[in-house]
Protein backbone atom coordinates (compact mmCIF):
# COMPACT_ATOMS: atom_id res chain seq x y z
CA UNK A 1 0.00 0.00 0.00
CA UNK A 2 1.36 3.40 -1.06
CA UNK A 3 0.51 6.61 0.80
CA UNK A 4 1.54 10.20 0.07
CA UNK A 5 1.85 12.52 3.06
CA UNK A 6 3.83 15.40 4.49
CA UNK A 7 6.35 14.46 7.15
CA UNK A 8 8.90 16.04 9.48
CA UNK A 9 12.04 14.04 10.26
CA UNK A 10 12.33 13.90 14.06
CA UNK A 11 15.23 11.47 14.16
CA UNK A 12 17.55 9.67 11.76
CA UNK A 13 19.83 6.71 12.42
CA UNK A 14 22.29 5.19 9.97
CA UNK A 15 21.45 1.59 9.10
CA UNK A 16 23.85 -0.77 7.32
CA UNK A 17 25.98 1.01 4.68
CA UNK A 18 23.63 3.51 3.11
CA UNK A 19 20.17 3.31 4.67
CA UNK A 20 18.47 5.54 7.24
CA UNK A 21 15.96 4.53 9.87
CA UNK A 22 13.70 7.53 10.41
CA UNK A 23 11.27 8.66 13.05
CA UNK A 24 8.74 10.70 11.11
CA UNK A 25 5.96 12.96 12.31
CA UNK A 26 3.46 12.67 9.48
CA UNK A 27 0.40 14.75 8.78
CA UNK A 28 -1.82 11.71 8.26
CA UNK A 29 -0.52 9.02 10.61
CA UNK A 30 1.28 10.90 13.35
CA UNK A 31 4.57 9.43 14.53
CA UNK A 32 5.86 6.45 12.57
CA UNK A 33 9.14 4.66 11.91
CA UNK A 34 10.27 4.25 8.31
CA UNK A 35 13.31 3.01 6.42
CA UNK A 36 14.88 5.14 3.68
CA UNK A 37 16.88 2.73 1.54
CA UNK A 38 20.04 4.13 0.01
CA UNK A 39 19.40 7.61 1.44
CA UNK A 40 23.07 8.05 2.36
CA UNK A 41 24.33 7.49 -1.17
CA UNK A 42 25.40 10.62 -3.05
CA UNK A 43 23.12 9.68 -5.92
CA UNK A 44 20.07 9.19 -3.70
CA UNK A 45 16.94 11.08 -4.68
CA UNK A 46 15.66 10.92 -1.10
CA UNK A 47 18.86 11.94 0.69
CA UNK A 48 18.11 15.64 1.19
CA UNK A 49 14.49 15.09 2.18
CA UNK A 50 15.27 12.45 4.82
CA UNK A 51 17.72 14.50 6.89
CA UNK A 52 16.99 15.44 10.49
CA UNK A 53 14.71 18.51 10.86
CA UNK A 54 13.54 18.43 7.26
CA UNK A 55 9.88 18.76 6.28
CA UNK A 56 9.05 16.90 3.09
CA UNK A 57 6.46 15.47 0.77
CA UNK A 58 6.87 11.70 1.00
CA UNK A 59 5.44 8.67 -0.72
CA UNK A 60 5.56 5.82 1.76
CA UNK A 61 5.05 2.11 1.20
CA UNK A 62 3.45 0.06 3.96
CA UNK A 63 3.94 -3.70 3.97
CA UNK A 64 3.87 -6.31 6.74
CA UNK A 65 3.66 -3.65 9.45
CA UNK A 66 6.65 -1.63 8.21
CA UNK A 67 6.99 1.70 6.38
CA UNK A 68 9.51 2.43 3.64
CA UNK A 69 10.23 5.78 1.99
CA UNK A 70 9.65 5.37 -1.74
CA UNK A 71 9.92 9.02 -2.86
CA UNK A 72 10.62 12.28 -1.02
CA UNK A 73 11.02 15.95 -1.91
CA UNK A 74 11.89 18.86 0.39
CA UNK A 75 9.18 21.32 1.42
CA UNK A 76 11.21 23.17 4.07
CA UNK A 77 14.80 22.44 5.08
CA UNK A 78 15.07 25.10 7.81
CA UNK A 79 18.44 26.23 6.49
CA UNK A 80 18.95 28.66 9.36
CA UNK A 81 19.27 25.67 11.67
CA UNK A 82 21.76 23.82 9.48
CA UNK A 83 24.17 26.77 9.46
CA UNK A 84 24.04 27.60 13.19
CA UNK A 85 25.03 24.85 15.62
CA UNK A 86 23.26 26.44 18.59
CA UNK A 87 19.98 26.78 16.71
CA UNK A 88 20.38 23.26 15.33
CA UNK A 89 20.85 21.91 18.85
CA UNK A 90 17.70 23.68 20.03
CA UNK A 91 15.74 22.49 17.01
CA UNK A 92 16.89 18.95 17.75
CA UNK A 93 15.58 19.37 21.28
CA UNK A 94 12.18 20.37 19.89
CA UNK A 95 12.23 17.21 17.77
CA UNK A 96 13.22 14.99 20.71
CA UNK A 97 10.43 16.47 22.83
CA UNK A 98 7.91 15.86 20.06
CA UNK A 99 9.09 12.28 19.67
CA UNK A 100 8.86 11.67 23.41
CA UNK A 101 5.38 13.14 23.88
CA UNK A 102 3.63 12.11 20.67
CA UNK A 103 1.79 8.81 20.31
CA UNK A 104 2.72 6.21 17.71
CA UNK A 105 0.31 6.03 14.75
CA UNK A 106 -1.95 8.76 16.16
CA UNK A 107 -2.64 11.82 14.04
CA UNK A 108 -1.91 15.08 15.86
CA UNK A 109 -2.08 18.12 13.62
CA UNK A 110 -1.81 20.62 16.47
CA UNK A 111 1.43 19.15 17.76
CA UNK A 112 2.91 18.92 14.26
CA UNK A 113 2.02 22.58 13.62
CA UNK A 114 3.61 23.59 16.92
CA UNK A 115 6.90 21.92 16.03
CA UNK A 116 6.92 23.33 12.49
CA UNK A 117 6.07 26.87 13.60
CA UNK A 118 8.74 26.75 16.31
CA UNK A 119 11.39 25.48 13.90
CA UNK A 120 10.41 28.12 11.35
CA UNK A 121 10.67 30.97 13.88
CA UNK A 122 13.96 29.61 15.21
CA UNK A 123 15.45 29.07 11.76
CA UNK A 124 14.75 32.64 10.72
CA UNK A 125 15.76 34.22 14.00
CA UNK A 126 12.36 35.88 14.34
CA UNK A 127 12.47 36.04 18.15
CA UNK A 128 14.83 35.50 21.04
CA UNK A 129 15.56 31.75 21.10
CA UNK A 130 14.72 31.62 24.83
CA UNK A 131 11.27 32.99 24.10
CA UNK A 132 10.63 30.46 21.33
CA UNK A 133 11.85 27.63 23.55
CA UNK A 134 9.67 28.64 26.51
CA UNK A 135 6.57 29.04 24.35
CA UNK A 136 7.23 25.69 22.68
CA UNK A 137 7.65 23.87 26.00
CA UNK A 138 4.55 25.32 27.62
CA UNK A 139 2.33 24.75 24.59
CA UNK A 140 3.72 21.26 24.13
CA UNK A 141 2.85 20.38 27.70
CA UNK A 142 -0.64 21.78 27.26
CA UNK A 143 -1.25 19.76 24.07
CA UNK A 144 0.11 16.62 25.75
CA UNK A 145 -2.32 16.74 28.65
CA UNK A 146 -0.15 18.59 31.15
CA UNK A 147 -1.66 22.06 30.84
CA UNK A 148 -0.69 24.11 33.92
CA UNK A 149 -3.43 25.89 35.84
CA UNK A 150 -2.24 29.48 35.55
CA UNK A 151 -5.56 31.35 35.42
CA UNK A 152 -5.75 32.06 39.16
CA UNK A 153 -4.22 31.18 42.52
CA UNK A 154 -5.02 27.52 43.13
CA UNK A 155 -5.53 28.19 46.84
CA UNK A 156 -7.48 31.45 47.19
CA UNK A 157 -8.83 31.65 43.63
CA UNK A 158 -7.68 35.22 42.89
CA UNK A 159 -6.96 35.98 39.23
CA UNK A 160 -4.87 38.99 40.27
CA UNK A 161 -2.09 36.85 41.71
CA UNK A 162 0.27 38.83 43.94
CA UNK A 163 3.84 37.54 43.90
CA UNK A 164 3.06 34.51 41.68
CA UNK A 165 4.78 31.23 42.44
CA UNK A 166 4.63 28.33 39.95
CA UNK A 167 4.40 24.84 41.44
CA UNK A 168 6.32 22.53 39.07
CA UNK A 169 5.05 19.28 40.54
CA UNK A 170 1.34 20.13 40.62
CA UNK A 171 1.32 22.43 37.59
CA UNK A 172 -0.45 25.35 39.21
CA UNK A 173 0.10 28.93 40.36
CA UNK A 174 -0.13 30.28 43.90
CA UNK A 175 0.11 33.82 45.20
CA UNK A 176 2.98 34.51 47.58
CA UNK A 177 0.76 34.27 50.67
CA UNK A 178 -0.67 30.90 49.59
CA UNK A 179 2.54 29.36 48.26
CA UNK A 180 3.74 26.07 49.64
CA UNK A 181 7.17 24.54 50.05
CA UNK A 182 8.43 22.24 47.34
CA UNK A 183 9.54 22.48 43.74
CA UNK A 184 8.51 26.02 42.84
CA UNK A 185 9.63 28.86 40.60
CA UNK A 186 9.04 32.51 41.46
CA UNK A 187 7.43 34.44 38.61
CA UNK A 188 6.54 38.10 38.18
CA UNK A 189 3.54 39.78 36.58
CA UNK A 190 5.09 39.78 33.11
CA UNK A 191 6.19 36.13 33.12
CA UNK A 192 2.79 34.99 34.45
CA UNK A 193 1.00 37.05 31.78
CA UNK A 194 3.23 35.50 29.10
CA UNK A 195 2.50 32.00 30.40
CA UNK A 196 -1.23 32.64 30.25
CA UNK A 197 -0.92 34.04 26.74
CA UNK A 198 1.04 31.05 25.43
CA UNK A 199 -1.46 28.55 26.81
CA UNK A 200 -4.42 30.10 24.95
CA UNK A 201 -3.01 32.00 21.96
CA UNK A 202 -4.01 31.03 18.39
CA UNK A 203 -1.20 28.94 16.83
CA UNK A 204 -0.07 31.66 14.42
CA UNK A 205 0.20 34.19 17.28
CA UNK A 206 2.01 31.92 19.71
CA UNK A 207 5.15 34.07 19.88
CA UNK A 208 3.37 37.43 19.71
CA UNK A 209 4.00 38.52 23.27
CA UNK A 210 6.50 40.96 24.73
CA UNK A 211 8.88 39.84 27.42
CA UNK A 212 12.51 40.55 28.23
CA UNK A 213 15.09 40.75 30.99
CA UNK A 214 14.48 38.94 34.26
CA UNK A 215 10.89 38.18 33.27
CA UNK A 216 12.09 36.18 30.26
CA UNK A 217 14.64 34.39 32.42
CA UNK A 218 11.89 33.40 34.90
CA UNK A 219 9.54 32.23 32.15
CA UNK A 220 12.26 30.20 30.45
CA UNK A 221 13.32 28.56 33.72
CA UNK A 222 9.74 27.74 34.66
CA UNK A 223 8.84 26.29 31.24
CA UNK A 224 11.90 24.07 30.98
CA UNK A 225 11.73 22.74 34.50
CA UNK A 226 7.99 22.12 34.28
CA UNK A 227 8.56 19.94 31.23
CA UNK A 228 11.42 18.06 32.88
CA UNK A 229 9.47 17.58 36.12
CA UNK A 230 6.33 16.29 34.44
CA UNK A 231 8.04 14.01 31.92
CA UNK A 232 10.46 12.66 34.57
CA UNK A 233 13.24 12.25 32.04
CA UNK A 234 16.31 13.95 30.63
CA UNK A 235 16.82 15.07 27.06
CA UNK A 236 20.27 14.60 25.58
CA UNK A 237 19.65 17.32 23.01
CA UNK A 238 18.85 19.80 25.79
CA UNK A 239 22.15 19.04 27.51
CA UNK A 240 23.90 19.51 24.16
CA UNK A 241 22.13 22.83 23.55
CA UNK A 242 23.16 24.13 26.96
CA UNK A 243 26.82 23.70 26.04
CA UNK A 244 26.41 26.65 23.70
CA UNK A 245 24.51 28.91 26.11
Amino acid sequence: MFETTKALVLREVKYKEADRILTLFTADNGKITAKARGALRKSSKTGAATQLLTYADMTLFFNKGKWTVNEASVIESFDGLKTDIERFALGSYFAECAEALSVEDQKDGELLSLVLNSLYALSRGMYDARKIKAAFELRLMSLSGYRPAAEHCSACGREDVEGPVFDLLNGCVFCRKCSRSGSTVTLDDASLAAMRFVLDAPPKQLFSFDIAGDSLVSLAFAAENYLLTQTERNFGTLDYYKQFR
